[in-house]
Formats: structure tokens, C-alpha cells, sequence
């Protein structure tokens, strides 16, 4: 037992009620030495108000037995306690030989700092020499540990030293177990422990003695209780607290508790020799360099394992690999790391033969002490975890170690003999590092930190005494993270989710998730999800077993979501818990690779979590809660790390973030659209863990108090009747509703009534039933319509105009088309014409009759009435003016006559063509507009082409005389051409086109399907006619469609057998027909003739048919004996009409048919040997006389074409042996002559090429012929050039040719038909 002698009350004090001042204040100095600590705040606040009272006069006996028996009461249990102190020893430590110097220091003073070495034996010894200064007997002594495995161990030592159970005087308490009672004088815990003790008893009363142990970690807790502690020490002057670390910056935490004592107290150890580097390259040759002096202590080095620290697991795999290839002898390597499995790092410990070199991370810096280490490899790195505010990242960067990890290092080779320390850098390097490491506080985020204190009450965080006060910047980062999770107000007040959050034992974002999944129904997945989280990974995977412990684990694994396989994991465990023993269950983990420990913990944990929740009345879901519904949950913690995939692999988060998920996440192979990250850490690249498929859609409701909204492209939506915009919602800069329709007038009711009254009241949007705006709209529409008929844009005020009418009426807050009908009715009620606008406001300027008359709203032609519509947008399909055109009057519109336009626009029109003419011919019509105004003096619209009248003015004008191709009309702009609209019967628009011809192209079919049916209704047409037996044969009739008048031809159609009378659009087309039509009727009339024709002609000819290669004799009987009749009956060319004109022609001519016919026959069987030898000899002659041989067969072929024949006159036929003897001469002289023979077919080529293009036109009858004899005048012209001495009929050169065709080409412009 301790020398001290128990504290008895004195019964002065308390066998009377006090009489005097004096004896408060003795009672006042006495209470604190005999009274717990956890009475006496109580005890002192109660012995105040009974001087107060006392002092009013008031009686205080009944108050003062009773708070004199408590104070009774509270000095027993102290007596008790002091009776119950066991008997101190000290064991031989260098701590122990110093013990009554640190007893008479917390005696004397409040704060003491102790600074010791390891191995000094200050962590178990403190407590003792604690006691031994008679604390721990009104209170308890708190002793804290950085780990919990340090907690239980230093409670055994100290138990066992103290020669009492574990649980009695010495007792501890960790998270998940708690081995102390009321008997307790020293409690062993961890720092987090006396944290959560701190919510229920911020004066942590229960305690009269505190020991910071480890105090140089400087992890979070401890700098957060070294603050708190500063300022209750103020506040508890009973309070003694006692800091020990190792001689790490002692100094700064004697400063930071008002200069308090320092004791430092040397350790076991033996000398340590520093061996630097003199290259400072590590990164090169880093593990050539450890195999260097692996190899240097092999050598020159007595026995003793080595310790080398690396900054990672993937270095230690290299310099793992690296030490077997070098085949060291008789050395083992051993990696260690937090990862490892309990069995993995248990082998360090393990019993070896050899020398043993451990390869580690800086867990055994400090956490870990490794036995027999005689030798330490430093390479000066490790990986230390930095909160980036910028980024929200948690980093974890390869850095130099400070002087003080190194020293530390170092330190763990002179534990049982001098050792050696070779780090592999240079001296230089390590006194240009920073003294000591950066304290967790400074590099990690404050959020937990920040709620604690606002629960807490303890004030502001900035100002709060912490040994290292983290930045400004840190701080406001964790209160941004606070004010996401919803914890705190903007103004950085607890919110009563805030309150809520702190009663969870977990991380704010976990926190924050459970809240959320009792709203969801996911509450028991999502507390078994985050208490997963709040662990070390379950999984192992153990260095030589990984790809077993990959495909094991694959079981569990969830394609869309790392949380879910955390969810299955559990589940499989616990169903395999409860069907197992103990011993079992530990097996089924290790086979499964699986920590047992860290399993027990997650249920432990899970536990804890649990009961919290009962305690907030928070409720398990009954139902297995959908995807949905976990995934949400989890997300209202996480909504700062959310992504979208931009590219395959890559991921834009918030805060313009860019990072991949980690590979060995379930989703890396297929990662999905939108992702949500557990958390988000920086190493080689920047990865997202646990990461899940998430619904951009929930980010919308979960993140609104977040999300920043943007609005653009308001409009009117006319089934809506509302504004409505683009709204754009960006949660941290990250886009996540892009382009939704929002109602523009609850965001912003001004713009939105602008966009109201312009859209649907100016420009064509309104919906309602007012009839304000169809008389408002009738009379724009009117004035637009002037616009575009005189293509101006002067005569209607601009839109800005009824703008302001109407913003002059509508009240404001009137945005949308419900409000504005309300008001509107209600308005109308006193003024009708309220909303109508006035003619006279909208109109600029008025009309002069001249100028209306200049734009007609008709035009006629051969008394048919054409309606107008006109359009002003250039580029628009109608821009300029429009022909309204009945379907069925398509057929009969003249020609050119709509190229004149209208008055109004046929003065540019003019201008605009004459100024397409080439420079050199319009220089002579300068200025363009006088020689204009002049010709339009004289000429009027006409059915002829606009450029020829043009040319005819301008030549009377100047004498100069232009070219069909000089004109580029192609050239202009589109609004000088009609645009023609076609219509229907009903009046409905079935084609629109600028080209007259395509539209009767096109439906060139349906209008004579129409006329055909029309005439059929009318009695016209007539089938199977066999004999002329009508009177008449009409050259034009007239049929009603409607109230339509429409112009139709009458034919006579060659049926073969027959004929039949037809209606056509097209006078020409109707001639050509009637022609063969009578033709028809003759020969069916002269059957006997044509029999005998049949029979006759040519007979005998087949075998010299065939050889000249002529066609066979059929077909050229058949076509001589229609070009018999044909010139026999018919010889006067014009259509027949009546029937007596086709007797008397038929009686006539029949008798001259048989004549003819033979004559015909005549002339062709004289050249047919003369064909057969010009054919032997072109097959004889060689290639080089391709050319001829192809020219003369298709000169041959057109001269026996049957519609050659069926044509030709007997004059014509009799020039075929002329024209035949004329090939042979070509023939012989070819060989002497192939290069102007070449020449000649080339001018040949040069007149038959325009023929082709007027090949298949609609042509008059004088036309056709005169390019039939233009075809027989190429003819002669081909005797003149191959066979002069033949002379030719009538007088042909080159010079006549061209002027034969430009004739014919004049002729021609008026029936051609221009491609559109």
C-alpha cells in the first residue's frame, strides 16, 4: 500500500452548518482534496448557492445537510479508492531510476512532458509513479493509446507489474470491448474512446489524470484532444495531464501548454553508425543499391537481420524479385505491410535460421516493433496520405521522409546491439529535410474534426488551440464538405441532421448515407455497407496465393457495384456464422482468404452502428431493399465524387476531375455511364475505389441543395401556354441535366413575360379564344402581304412596335397564357377593343394607285385569269412572284409570256439580264437603266422570249447585234423567275416550280389521263374506227371542268388495225398524229393495193438484202409502200379534216400508188450490187480505217432506216445509186487519203450533232421537214468531200450548212424544250 495516508473529512467542516464567511472559503479549499472529481463541479456549484443564500439571510440547514452528506458520501468512495491502491514497484527501466523527480513534477505542476526513448519504460511506468503521487483516487487515471492492441497490451503489462486482475485496478477500453468498472484507478484506451467520452462529459470529470501517450504521432485525435485539453484545464484547475512522446519536437508541446515541464529519459539502446549515399539518384538503381549492401553486410558484417523501408507495396515486389535473382546465401526475405494478413506478418516474429531481411513500409517506423534487427536499409521515401482542398482528393504521394522519420528509423537497429543504418542518399539531402513530419491535422480533411466541435459547443474552430493550427483553407474545406452532407447551414451552424449525424460512430459521409437509407427502406443493407467501408478490406490477398485469392473472391463480386459485393460478402460470412463454430467459421475464412479478425470486427462495428441507429429510432427495412434504393442512399454521401465516362477508360468527376477506376474494381472492365466513387485517391494516376453504377437522374433531388442552375434559350411552348427554358444543372462544374424544360416565369417572371408577349402575342404563338388576335394577326398579315407584293419592307412597323403596345396593357407578372386569358376576359368586360390595334400605328406609309397597279393581284392571257401571290425572303422557295395554276390548264399556258413577271419587277428583270452579257457587248448599253426605260416604252408582256425582244430593242437602239448564248438568264436570281404553284380541283398545292416545262413533264400523264376521261364524257373520242365515217375531225375543242374552260386537240390515232379519235394537250403533238392517223385510214382503204404492193415489191431480193446488209425485205417493203400512199394521196402535207376532203384526196391519189411504189423499188434494186461490193471491200481494208468503215455503215444504215424510207420521195430515191457510187469512191481513195478521210468525218460529226438534240421534240410540221432536208444536205455534202466528180444536186458547203441550221436553230428556240 502507498505511504500516503487516507484523506478523512474533518468533522469541523461538516458537523455544523457554516456561521461565517471564512468557513465557505475554508470549505471551498478543502472540497477539491477530498471529494471525487466527478462530484466535485456538483458539490462546488451546490456549496456557492448555499453562500448565497446564506448571505440573503435565508435558512440554510435543511440545504446544508443534505449537500453535507453527499460531500459524505463522495469522501467515503475517495477513502475507499485510496484504500484500494496496491503496492508500487518499479521494475529496472530508465524511467523507474528517475521515478520520484517526475512524481514531485506532477505534484507541483498541472502539465508535465515527458520525452522519452524507446525502451525507457515511460508508457507503463508513468501510471505507477501517477499513483504513487495519489491520483487516480478521486478520479481515474486516463491513459491513451494511438492503437488498440497497444491499449490491451499496456493494461496487461501494468496489471501484471501492479500484481492485480485485469479489470479491477487496471482495466481498458477499446471500440469494441470494454475490460474496466468503477473499481478502476488507471484506464487504458485509445485516443478515439476518450473523444466519444468527451460528447456525454465534456469535463471528462471522471478522470483527475490524463496521459497523452505518443503524443509525437500527432495523428488527429491526438492534436484534437491536446486542444480541447488546453482549454478544459483552464476550467478543471483539478485536472492533472501528463504528455508523453518520444524526443520528437518536445519542445512545441511544452510551448503549447504555457512552457510546462520537460523530463526526457534515455532509452536502451546502443550506438547507431549513419552510412550516407554519395548518389543521390535512387530511382534508377534503387534495388541495385539495397542488393549493394545486402551484400556489404554479407561480407564485412557480423549476424543480425536487416530492416529496409520502401515506400510501397509494388517497391517491395521489385525488391523482393530483385534479392532472390541476386541469390544472396542463407537469407530469407519477408515483405511487410499494413495488407498483410495476421499470418503474413506474424512470420516476422516467427523463429529462422539465417539472416532475414525484412522488406517494409513505414508501419514498422513506429507501429511495429521487428526483433532482432541489427542492420536498417533507409531509402528515404514513403507514401504519406495529403487532403488536397483543391481536388478533394486524399493523395497519397511518394515523399522524403523528415530528419525525425529517418532518426527513427535509424533507431530500430540499436535495439540489441550496435548497428548500422545505410541511407541511400546523401548527407546534404537529409539536413536540407524538414525537422519533423507534417502532423495529420494539416494534410487530411476536417469535416469529423469540425462536428465534433460544433456538438461540442467548444466555439470556433479557427480559433481553437491547436499545437499546429491547420489552414485557413483546410478548415472551410471541411465545412464545404459538412454543408454538403446537409450537416451544417450555410452560416456554418449545426443543422438537426447535423446533431443526428454525430450519434452514428462513423465517418460524416457514412453517417450521412444510414440517415438517408431509413428514408429509402434500405437501412440494413446500407448499415452493413458503410460499417464494410469503415474497415480494412476483409479480403486478403496474400503475396504468393494472389490469382487463388482474385478467383475466390470473384464469387462475391457484383458486375454493376463494388458496395454490392461488399453486401454479398457479408452475406455469404454471417450465413456461414451462424451454421459454424467459432473454430470453423475461422477456417472457412482463411480458405476463403478472408480475415476472421477484421470480420469480427466489421460485426462488432456493424453492432455499434446498429444500436445507434435504435437510439435515433431509426427502423430495418423488412424487405430486401431494391438497387434503387441502396444506391441512393449511399449517394447522399458521396455526391461530390461522382463521374461520367468521357472516353473508354476515363472518367470527368466534379470539380473538373479526371480519374479511372481502380483495376480491381468489379466495374473496370465495362465501366458504365455515370459512376459514384467511395473515395477518390492519387497515386500513379488519379483512381476511384468501390465505385458503383449510379442513375443520373437521382443526382437531380439528392444533390438540389448543391446543384447550380443556369437557364438559356427561353421560349414559348404553345401547348403548354407557358415560357419555358433550357435548364442546365452542374453539380460542383459537373454537368448533370443538360437541356431540361423547366418553367421559365418561377425563375425569372420578367424575362419570361417578355418571351411572352413576343412569342405568343408578336410572333404567332397565341392559343386563346381572344378575338383581339386574329383581328391583330389579319391585319399584320395584311400589311405583310402589301411587303411582299411590292418586295419592300417599308410599309409595316416592326415587330418592337406591337411589343410595346402590348407591354403598355398587360400588368406585370403576367407571364404565361392561363394569367394573361384571366386577365384578359376581365379586361374585355369594360373594354372590348382593348387589345385591338389600330391599322394606322402599324402602317408606315401609304399606297399610290399607280404603284398597285405596277404588282397585280391577276394577270390574264387569251382570256384566261391567272391569280398572283407574292413573298419577299430571298432564299425562300416563293421568293418573288407566283402563278396560281389550275392542274388542268397546265397544258395549254403559253410559253414565254410568263417570263415578262409582272410591271413591277420587269424593269430590274431587264437590267439584271443585259447586265449578264459579256463586257464587250454591254458597253455599248451604257447606263443599263436608260436603255431599259426606253425599250419598255415600246414592247408590252408577249408569248416570246424576253431575251430576243431584248435583242431586237437593243439592236434598233445601237446596231449591235447579240447572240442566243450571249444571255446567262441561268444567272439571275431566282425571283426572276415565275414560280409556278399547280393545284388541284380541291385547291390543294401539288407541285411548285420554276420551270414551266418540268411541271408539264411531270404531269404531262395526269393532264392527258384527264382530257381523255373529260373528252370520253363529252362524246369526243371513238375507238376501233376502221373508214372514215364522221363528218368532221376538230381542230381544237373547248371542255369544261368545273367552271374551267380548257383548250384540247382532236387526233386521229394509228392503232395498227384501226384507229381511234383521241384528245390531246398539244396542238403539234395532235398534227403528227393525225398525219399517220389518215395515213392508216388510206391504207386500210386500199387493202387490195397494199396487198399486191406486199406481194411484189422487192420480190426475189432476200439473198441481196442480206448481202448489201440492209434490213430485211419486209420491213422495207412495209415502209415504201406507206411512202407510196403517203406521197400519192397525201401529197399536199396538211392534216385532212373533213370527210369529203379525204375522199376526194384518197380518189385522187390511189391510182398513182402501185407507180410509185415500184419506182421505189427500182432504185433501191439497182444499188444493191453495188452494196454488197462496197461491203467486201470495207471488210478487207485494216484498222487504221476504223473510223471510215464505222462512218460509212451508219450512212448506210440511216439511207434504209424504214423511217428514212417512210418518208423519202421518189426524188430522193432516185440519188441512191449516186449517192452508193459515191461510198465506192470513198473506198478506193481511202488508202492514200486515211488522215483526211480522219478530218472529214470530224465535220461530219460536227452538223449531226445538234440534230440528235432536237431528236424526240415536239416539233411543227415545217420544222420536222426542214431538218429532214438538212439530214439529205449533209447528204451532198458528203459527195462534195469523198466523191467531187459526182457532182451534187444542188449547191452545199460548209459555209451553207451552218447557215441552213442557224436558220432552223432560230426556228427552233420557240418548240424546244429547255431541261429545268
Amino acid at each position: 500500500m502507498s505511504s500516503q495516508q487516507p484523506i478523512s473529512p474533518e468533522a469541523k467542516f461538516l458537523s455544523q452548518a457554516p456561521s461565517e464567511k471564512t468557513d465557505f472559503e475554508q470549505l471551498a479549499q478543502w472540497l477539491p482534496q477530498s471529494v471525487s472529481s466527478r462530484d466535485l463541479f456538483r458539490l462546488g456549484r451546490q456549496l456557492k448557492e448555499l453562500q448565497r443564500q446564506w448571505a440573503a439571510k435565508k435558512d440554510i440547514a435543511t440545504a446544508w445537510q443534505k449537500w453535507s452528506s453527499n460531500v459524505s458520501r463522495s469522501s467515503t468512495q475517495v477513502s475507499a479508492r485510496q484504500q484500494s491502491v496496491p503496492q508500487i514497484t518499479y521494475p529496472d527501466l530508465p524511467v523507474s531510476a528517475r521515478s520520484e523527480e517526475i512524481r514531485e513534477l506532477i505534484l507541483d505542476n498541472q502539465v508535465v512532458v515527458i520525452a522519452g526513448e524507446t525502451g525507457s519504460g515511460k508508457t507503463t511506468q508513468i501510471p505507477k509513479i501517477c499513483l504513487q503521487a495519489g491520483r487516480g483516487v478521486r478520479g481515474i487515471i486516463g491513459h491513451t493509446q494511438p492503437r488498440r492492441i497497444a491499449a490491451r497490451t499496456v493494461a496487461d503489462r501494468i496489471a501484471s507489474e501492479l500484481k492485480t486482475p485485469l479489470g479491477n485496478a487496471v482495466g481498458y477500453q477499446v471500440r469494441f470491448s470494454d475490460q474496466s468498472s468503477s473499481k478502476s484507478l488507471v484506464k487504458l484506451m485509445t485516443d478515439g474512446i476518450l473523444l466519444a467520452e468527451i460528447q456525454n462529459d465534456k469535463f471528462l470529470s471522471k478522470y483527475d489524470t490524463l496521459i497523452i501517450d505518443e503524443a509525437h504521432e500527432r495523428s488527429l485525435n491526438i492534436d484534437f484532444l491536446l486542444g480541447y485539453l488546453k482549454n478544459l484545464l483552464v476550467q478543471r484547475p483539478d485536472l492533472k495531464l501528463i504528455i508523453t512522446s518520444a524526443t520528437i519536437d518536445v519542445d512545441k508541446f511544452s510551448k503549447h501548454f504555457n512552457n510546462a515541464p520537460v523530463v526526457e529519459v534515455s532509452g536502451r539502446t546502443f550506438p547507431v553508425e549513419i552510412v550516407y549515399s554519395n548518389d543521390d539518384d535512387l530511382d534508377s538503381d534503387r534495388d541495385q543499391k539495397i542488393i549493394d549492401c545486402l551484400q556489404d553486410i554479407q561480407a564485412n558484417q557480423k549476424a543480425g537481420d536487416v530492416l529496409v523501408f520502401l515506400s510501397g507495396e509494388r517497391e517491395i515486389r521489385e525488391a523482393n524479385l530483385a534479392i532472390k535473382r541476386a541469390q544472396l546465401p542463407h537469407t530469407e526475405v519477408v515483405p511487410l505491410y499494413a495488407r498483410l494478413s495476421l499470418a503474413e506478418q506474424s512470420k516476422i516474429f516467427a523463429p529462422h535460421k539465417g539472416r532475414r531481411v525484412i522488406l517494409s513500409t513505414n508501419v514498422a517506423e513506429t507501429s511495429l516493433t521487428v526483433p532482432g534487427i541489427g542492420y536498417v536499409i533507409d531509402t528515404g521515401r514513403a507514401r504519406l496520405s495529403r487532403y488536397s482542398f483543391r481536388t478533394k482528393v486524399q493523395r497519397l504521394p511518394i515523399e522524403a521522409i523528415s530528419q525525425a522519420s529517418a532518426n527513427q528509423r535509424a533507431g530500430r537497429c540499436g535495439r540489441v546491439s550496435n548497428g548500422i543504418c545505410y541511407r541511400l542518399y546523401a548527407e546534404e539531402d537529409f539536413n536540407n529535410r524538414p525537422e519533423f513530419t507534417d502532423p495529420e491535422i494539416v494534410r487530411t480533411n476536417l469535416a469529423a474534426v469540425i462536428l465534433q466541435m460544433l456538438q461540442l459547443n467548444i466555439g470556433d474552430i479557427r480559433s481553437f488551440p491547436f499545437v499546429d493550427p491547420p489552414d485557413n483553407r483546410m478548415i472551410n474545406d471541411g465545412f464545404k464538405l459538412l454543408e454538403e452532407l446537409q450537416a451544417v447551414s450555410p452560416n456554418g451552424k449545426l443543422t438537426a441532421l447535423g446533431k443526428k449525424l454525430v450519434s452514428v460512430p462513423l465517418d460524416p459521409r457514412f453517417a450521412r448515407m444510414i440517415l438517408q437509407s431509413a428514408k429509402l427502406g434500405s437501412l440494413s443493407e446500407v448499415m452493413i455497407i458503410t460499417t464494410g467501408l469503415s474497415i480494412q478490406d476483409p479480403k486478403e490477398r496474400p503475396a504468393d496465393k494472389q490469382q487463388a485469392a482474385d478467383q475466390c473472391h470473384k464469387q462475391w463480386q457484383d458486375e454493376d457495384s463494388d458496395f454490392m459485393s461488399l453486401l454479398n460478402l457479408w452475406r455469404h460470412f454471417e450465413t456461414k456464422r451462424q451454421d459454424l463454430s467459432t473454430n470453423q467459421f475461422s477456417k472457412y475464412c482463411r480458405a476463403n482468404y478472408v480475415s476472421f479478425l477484421r470480420m469480427k470486427e466489421w460485426r462488432d462495428l456493424h453492432h455499434q452502428v446498429h444500436t445507434a441507429c435504435r437510439g435515433l429510432k431509426l427502423t430495418n427495412n423488412e424487405k430486401p431493399a431494391e438497387y434503387a434504393g441502396i444506391h441512393q442512399a449511399i449517394l447522399s454521401g458521396l455526391l461530390g465524387q461522382v463521374g461520367i465516362r468521357e472516353e473508354k477508360w476515363e472518367f470527368l468527376g466534379t470539380r473538373n476531375r479526371k480519374f479511372f477506376i481502380f483495376p480491381g474494381s468489379g466495374l473496370s472492365k465495362k465501366p458504365p455511364k455515370w459512376i459514384m466513387a467511395g473515395s477518390l485517391m492519387e497515386t500513379a494516376k488519379q483512381y476511384a475505389l468501390n465505385v458503383a453504377k449510379i442513375d443520373s437522374d437521382w443526382l437531380e433531388s439528392l444533390a438540389g441543395h448543391l446543384v447550380k442552375k443556369t437557364y438559356s434559350e427561353p421560349f414559348y411552348h404553345q401547348k403548354a401556354g407557358q415560357v419555358m427554358a433550357k435548364e442546365r444543372q452542374t453539380l460542383f462544374g459537373l454537368t448533370i441535366v443538360e437541356g431540361k424544360n423547366t418553367v421559365y416565369g418561377n425563375v425569372a417572371p420578367v424575362e419570361a413575360r417578355a418571351v411572352f408577349i413576343q412569342q405568343a402575342l408578336v410572333e404567332q404563338g397565341y392559343r386563346g379564344k381572344g378575338n383581339f388576335y386574329r383581328h391583330n394577326q389579319k391585319l399584320v398579315e395584311e400589311l405583310q402581304a402589301l411587303e411582299d407584293r411590292f418586295r419592300r419592307r417599308d410599309l409595316l412597323a416592326e415587330q418592337k412596335v406591337i411589343y410595346s403596345f402590348y407591354d403598355d396593357r398587360i400588368p406585370a407578372g403576367i407571364y404565361n397564357l392561363p394569367a394573361f386569358e384571366k386577365w384578359r376576359k376581365q379586361a374585355e368586360q369594360e373594354n372590348a377593343s382593348l387589345l385591338n390595334i389600330n391599322k394606322d400605328s402599324l402602317l408606315l406609309r401609304g399606297l399610290a394607285e399607280d404603284e398597285e397597279a405596277q404588282f397585280p393581284e391577276m394577270i390574264s392571257n387569251d382570256g384566261i385569269e391567272f391569280e398572283l401571290s407574292y413573298h419577299f425572303q430571298p432564299g425562300h422557295d416563293q421568293d418573288g412572284v407566283s402563278a396560281i395554276i389550275p392542274l388542268a390548264l397546265l397544258h395549254q399556258l403559253p410559253r414565254y409570256f410568263f417570263e415578262w413577271l409582272v410591271p413591277g419587277m420587269l424593269r430590274d428583270k431587264c437590267i439584271a439580264l443585259i447586265k449578264t452579257l459579256p463586257k464587250q457587248t454591254r458597253r455599248h448599253f451604257v447606263p443599263v437603266p436608260d436603255y431599259v426605260d426606253k425599250i419598255l416604252l415600246q414592247v408590252r408582256a408577249q408569248d416570246r422570249p424576253i431575251t430576243e425582244v431584248l435583242a431586237e430593242q437593243l439592236k434598233r437602239h445601237t446596231g449591235v447585234t447579240m447572240n442566243d448564248q450571249d444571255w446567262k438568264a441561268d444567272n439571275l436570281d431566282p425571283w426572276y423567275r415565275m414560280n409556278f404553284i399547280l393545284q388541284d380541283e380541291a385547291g390543294k398545292t401539288v407541285a411548285m416550280a420554276r420551270s414551266l416545262e418540268k411541271l408539264q413533264r411531270d404531269f404531262k400523264q395526269q393532264i392527258s389521263a384527264g382530257l381523255e376521261q373529260q373528252a370520253s364524257d363529252d362524246s369526243i373520242s371513238r375507238q376501233d374506227i376502221v373508214e372514215w365515217d364522221f363528218a368532221e375531225l376538230p381542230k381544237e375543242v373547248k371542255l369544261k371542268r368545273g367552271k374551267i374552260s380548257i383548250k384540247a386537240w382532236p387526233a386521229l390515232r394509228d392503232c395498227g388495225e384501226s384507229v381511234a379519235i383521241e384528245v390531246l394537250d398539244n396542238p403539234l403533238t395532235a398534227d403528227k398524229i393525225s398525219r399517220q392517223g389518215q395515213l392508216r385510214l388510206a391504207l386500210l382503204k386500199g387493202r387490195e393495193q397494199v396487198k399486191y404492193l406486199g406481194k411484189n415489191l422487192l420480190r426475189g431480193t432476200e439473198l441481196a438484202l442480206k448481202a448489201a446488209c440492209i434490213g430485211n425485205r419486209q420491213e422495207l417493203v412495209t415502209a415504201l409502200i406507206n411512202t407510196s400512199f403517203q406521197e400519192a394521196i397525201f401529197s399536199g402535207k396538211q392534216v385532212l379534216r373533213q370527210q369529203q376532203d379525204f375522199d376526194q384526196a384518197y380518189q385522187s391519189g390511189i391510182g398513182q400508188v402501185v407507180d410509185i411504189a415500184q419506182q421505189h423499188a427500182a432504185n433501191i434494186e439497182a444499188v444493191l450490187p453495188q452494196l454488197h461490193s462496197n461491203q467486201k471491200q470495207l471488210r478487207s481494208l485494216g484498222l487504221s480505217a476504223i473510223y471510215a468503215k464505222d462512218d460509212i455503215n451508219q450512212q448506210v444504215q440511216w439511207l434504209f432506216l424504214p423511217q428514212t424510207l417512210s418518208t423519202v420521195s421518189l426524188d430522193k430515191t432516185s440519188q441512191y445509186p449516186r449517192l452508193i457510187r459515191g461510198m465506192q469512191i470513198r473506198i478506193e481513195k481511202l488508202g492514200s487519203q486515211i488522215s483526211k478521210d480522219r478530218s472529214y468525218i470530224q465535220q461530219l460529226e460536227n452538223f449531226a450533232e445538234p440534230i440528235k438534240g432536237v431528236q424526240g421534240q415536239m416539233l411543227s410540221y415545217d420544222l420536222e421537214e426542214a431538218i429532214w432536208e438538212f439530214h439529205w444536205l449533209l447528204e451532198e455534202y458528203r459527195v462534195s468531200l469523198f466523191a467531187q466528180q459526182l457532182k451534187t444536186r444542188v449547191p452545199v458547203s460548209e459555209k451553207r450548212l451552218k447557215k441552213h441550221w442557224s436558220d432552223i436553230r432560230d426556228r427552233l428556240r420557240r418548240y424546244l424544250v429547255e431541261g429545268d
